[in-house]
């Protein structure tokens, strides 16, 4: 079991900071919270569950076709510690949102699915980070793997339905400082994370030991 921990906490970083990250789904699901209720929200929050599916497994099926190539992995591994990096900063430059609804309608699960269906984002963690981080654990053996994937979404879906609990009972909350105090300290943890896939990088490409 004490092989899949690195697999749990990861999993968790970066499903916690994905979860709370400023974004389009995270803004959905602040609107449809205030413009309607929780249920909506929570809607809006489970709306990667159905869209990413089918960018998971594309991305681990066509990375698995590089495995063998070094040098290939060097500069996917490269291309997430620079994507990591754009979230890092993102959460950096993190300022208290504005808790105002910016949609109509109340069909709210459509929206979320295609709000995050049109976002860059999920594609390009999978691709850069998602997916080579399968094929570690998977390594290792199919449970680690698979707590890898339960702990990401679980967190990524578990923040966004507290975010929308807590809006409906406290809408001035997403003006405070402590979110972004929050969101600076997950953007720390993921340029942890940027600086580990950026030397395994150099490093697979044979420019550092």
């Amino acid at each position: 079991m004490h092989e899949s921990v690195p697999f749990l906490i990861t999993g968790i970083s970066f499903g916690l900071a994905a979860g709370i990250a400023p974004g389009p789904l995270l803004v959905l699901v602040v609107s449809e919270t205030l413009r309607h209720d929780r249920k909506q929200g929570i809607l809006v929050a489970i709306a990667p569950v159905l869209t990413d599916i089918p960018i998971v497994l594309l991305s681990v099926y066509f990375l698995g076709k590089l495995l063998d190539f070094n040098e290939a992995l060097g500069v996917i591994s490269l291309l997430g510690a620079a994507f990591i990096s754009y979230l890092a900063y993102e959460g950096f430059r993190t300022k208290a949102m504005e808790s105002k609804p910016r949609t109509t309608g109340s069909d709210s699960l459509r929206k979320g699915v295609l709000t995050n269906l049109l976002s860059p984002h999920p594609y390009m963690f999978w691709m850069t980070v998602g997916a080579p981080l399968i094929h570690r654990a998977y390594d290792l053996n199919l449970k680690t793997g698979v707590i890898f994937i339960l702990a990401f979404y679980f967190f990524l879906i578990g923040s966004k339905v507290a975010i929308a609990l807590l809006v409906d009972r406290w809408q001035s909350l997403l003006d405070s400082r402590a979110f972004v105090y929050m969101e600076r300290l997950m953007g720390l943890l993921l340029l942890a994370f940027a600086i580990l896939f950026f030397r395994e990088g150099l490093n697979l490409l044979g420019l550092f030991r």
